[in-house]
């Protein structure tokens, strides 16, 4: 009888003891993780282990903690190119895909979409493929309506490269009105900091009369902590060809000789110079937590040499859907 008693108590402190990790628990994964709650909290360590139930995680500060698992969102893998010199986790930015204006060659992911609301209306963004996005942008009052596509392609691990266009109309308010806008983009860098080169012709049809220009665009953005990243970008418009335009209209002269007002036709000629312009946009991006953050930027145009502030701020908000 005591050595059934003896044994049995065995079985139930061996498994007491199983059952409770002790601080001297060890890690069996060295990798580090970024783990995603569902109310948009982050925590980054290592997994001690885990179930169907919840995991035992062991944070970069030497907490050792209990996680539900229906509290996880995400659990993403993370390396040492996601920390800055001073050992503080900077991680990838949610929205790199994009500057102020324009975009670059890295490619949103499959499945990932997310809305960017401007001061002049919304702006919403789709991953439908394999490095491949579709949009559609407009204003509040649905004038114009843009409609976007980008392919891009990964060719190298800190280069991509990406094929677009962006096709436009007036809508209901000038049917005769319409816009297209192809585009190549060469960008260098990832998700946490990067580089981009766009080059592209604008064309705009207005009531039958075409008239094209070649546009440019650098923009870039660096992630520099957890919660702020830097955004910069720029559009340029190049000037177009001179034309010289003809312009024959009908005035009234006065002829001292009858002293009486005549009609007469003048013919003039000119020449037509397209002028150029450049947008320069700095700014700044907060990540306010997972798949939410807020930019904004002032806005520089240098025309005919001339450089001039616009002094209200681009204000755009990144929303994942």
């Amino acid at each position: 009888m005591k050595t059934l008693l003896l044994m049995l108590l065995t079985v139930i402190t061996s498994s007491l003891l199983a059952q409770t990790p002790s601080d001297s628990s060890t890690v069996s994964d060295t990798n580090l993780y970024r783990l995603v709650t569902t109310d948009g909290g982050e925590i980054i360590g290592q997994i001690i282990s885990q179930d169907e139930r919840e995991i035992y995680f062991k944070t970069t500060d030497g907490r050792k903690i209990y996680i539900p698992q229906y509290t996880v969102k995400s659990i993403e893998k993370i390396n040492t190119k996601n920390f800055n010199n001073k050992g503080e986790f900077i991680g990838e930015d949610k929205f790199s895909t994009r500057y102020f204006l324009t975009t670059n060659g890295l490619p949103i992911h499959k499945g990932e979409h997310y809305i960017q609301w401007n001061l002049f209306g919304p702006d919403l963004q789709f991953g439908i493929g394999e490095n491949l996005g579709v949009g559609v942008m407009t204003s509040w009052i649905g004038l114009p309506v843009v409609a976007t596509i980008k392919k891009s392609w990964i060719i190298g691990e800190q280069s991509q490269f990406a094929l677009g266009a962006l096709a436009g109309t007036g809508s209901w308010a000038l049917p005769e009105w319409g816009g297209a806008l192809p585009f190549a983009t060469l960008s260098l860098g990832d998700r946490s900091r990067n580089i981009a080169f766009s080059g592209g012709y604008g064309a705009i049809l207005n009531d039958g009369d075409l008239e094209g220009r070649f546009v440019a665009s650098v923009g870039g953005m660096l992630k520099i902590s957890t919660k702020l990243s830097l955004v910069f970008d720029s559009f340029f418009l190049l000037p177009g060809e001179p034309e010289m335009r003809t312009e024959t209209y009908l005035t009234q002269v006065y002829n001292p000789n009858t002293m009486q007002y005549e009609n007469q036709t003048i013919t003039e000629t000119y020449q037509d110079q397209k002028m150029g312009f450049a947008v320069l946009v700095p700014g700044v991006r907060w990540h306010q937590s997972e798949g939410k953050a807020f930019q904004f930027g002032f806005s520089g145009i240098i025309y005919d040499g001339e450089v001039l502030s616009v002094p209200i701020p681009m204000v755009q908000w990144y929303r994942s859907l």
